[in-house]
């Protein structure tokens, strides 16, 4: 049975005055399920704070608007590292991390988070579980007096106030003048990359820019078990047909503009037509073909490859298979003449991954 493509915008879970956190379902969005991929959005509004917890699963983090601050807890670390971060910053969040994320009292804007990562090993295929720490849904709410108090070493009845003091859940606003920890420069380090600002891996003028996430910029891509890019086309710019020629699925998000977007499956049966706009997301199935057409005001989306390092084999273009496959073969796979075969290898020379429109 085919499997539903249709681009999805996410569904708010939970939220009060201090911002919302939303998440695409597998029930609404087959693909996540099959892939075992998990999507969410955290949005903060000035003063929100999402409060600690633990996930069930690896992810990639991407700062998609505003700035602010995130506390994370590596597994087994004695201090917590407190982050800077604003918008177009990557985050690799292995399995174990505790997080924290807050945007400032002062800010003028939402600091809104995409959250994308692999749940083949969580607890519901194709969607975060997280754990919270504190707040009324938290993890020590669940046990007794007596084991929180063996635990933390406090009376039953300090322990008990203790743990019931956080009446929110999940996201809560903090109270005016309230601190959180400052940024630490140093904590930075290895932890995020701004995709925004970061050296460009392709620079197509007219056509489009990348910059790639890998072990090599991020090193806890590795631990994550996920690459990950930012792509921006130009107006009515087309990224090259291709594939992921190493299993991966692509999961991505729309970041803003919109588009057009074809995925061709076995027996050149196409198996997604239709129009994206920001705030959506798709997945593309394993091996199948993708390419995107953008409109007049240009197209931005920031993807997820179920592998670290991951390779792209692209069907038009200077770089493209078929630059690299004999003219004969080329002229009896297509049953041409060689005129045409000439006029064909002739086209697209100086063309990577991004066209520009003519």
């Amino acid at each position: 049975m085919a499997v539903d493509l249709t681009p999805r915008q996410p569904t708010k879970a939970y939220g009060g005055e201090g911002g919302a956190y939303y998440e695409w379902s597998p029930a609404e969005l087959p693909m996540l399920g099959v892939a075992s991929i998990g999507a969410a959005k955290l949005s903060l509004a000035a003063g929100g704070m999402s409060l600690p917890s633990y996930s069930d699963s690896a992810k990639v983090a991407y700062v998609l608007q505003g700035k602010g601050t995130v506390g994370i807890v590596l597994p087994e670390a004695t201090k917590e590292k407190v982050v800077a971060v604003k918008e177009g910053d990557a985050l690799a969040l292995p399995f174990g991390v505790g997080t924290w994320w807050h945007n400032t009292a002062e800010s003028a804007t939402e600091l809104v988070v995409l959250f994308l990562g692999d749940t083949s090993k969580g607890h519901k295929p194709g969607q975060f579980t997280n754990f919270q720490l504190t707040g009324s849904s938290g993890i020590f709410t669940g046990f007794s007096t007596e084991f929180v108090g063996r635990a933390w070493d406090l009376k039953q009845d300090d322990a008990a106030k203790l743990v019931s003091s956080q009446p929110a859940s999940g996201i809560v606003k903090l109270a005016a003048g309230q601190k959180l920890p400052a940024p630490v420069p140093e904590d930075r380090k290895d932890m995020a990359l701004n995709c925004l600002e970061a050296k460009l891996d392709v620079d197509i003028p007219n056509g489009g820019r990348v910059v790639v996430l890998n072990t090599a910029n991020l090193p806890l891509v590795k631990e994550v078990g996920l690459g990950a890019d930012l792509v921006r086309i130009d107006a009515h710019s087309m990224c090259s047909p291709g594939f992921s020629c190493d299993s991966a699925y692509q999961v991505t998000y729309i970041v803003r503009g919109s588009g057009r977007v074809q995925v061709v499956g076995p027996d050149g049966k196409r198996v997604l037509e239709t129009r994206i706009e920001g705030g959506s997301l798709f997945i593309v199935p394993r091996f199948h073909v993708v390419s995107k057409i953008a409109d007049a005001s240009g197209m931005e989306w920031f993807s997820i490859i179920t592998t670290p390092n991951p390779i792209f084999s692209h069907l038009a273009g200077k770089t493209s298979v078929w630059k690299a496959i004999s003219p004969e073969v080329l002229e009896a796979a297509f049953n041409t003449t060689p005129e045409m075969e000439k006029l064909f290898r002739s086209k697209r020379l100086d063309s990577e991954i991004f066209f520009a429109p003519n």
